[in-house]
């Protein structure tokens, strides 16, 4: 192998190895957040959307009405208050159970 062969070979190697790499990284990290999102919903039918004046609201699943309320509630003062909103102004503005 002269010099060149070499450093055509080390020239396509290093990118083909970072892009499987991200590949493998993406399938991974793609599995993980549908697992999540599937397993919160599983056996919760009931939901609850807290919005604050200003800011972020929360959106939360519950077995129970009250119990989605009180999730939702808790959330939407945290996310306010770390978007700079107005935590102390948030409300429940929607509550259902699916059927």
């Amino acid at each position: 192998m002269t010099g060149k062969t070499a450093r055509q070979y080390s020239s396509w190697i290093l990118p083909s190895l970072l892009a499987i790499n991200l590949v493998l990284m993406a399938g991974c990290s793609g599995k993980t957040s549908t697992a999540r999102y599937s397993a919160s919903n599983v056996g919760s039918s009931c939901y609850a959307k807290a919005l604050p004046t200003s800011g972020e609201g929360g959106l939360a699943w519950g077995d129970t009405l009250n119990i989605a309320r009180t999730k939702s509630l808790n959330n939407c003062i945290r996310y306010a208050g770390r978007s700079g909103g107005t935590p102390d102004t948030c409300q429940v503005v929607l509550a259902e159970c699916r059927n």
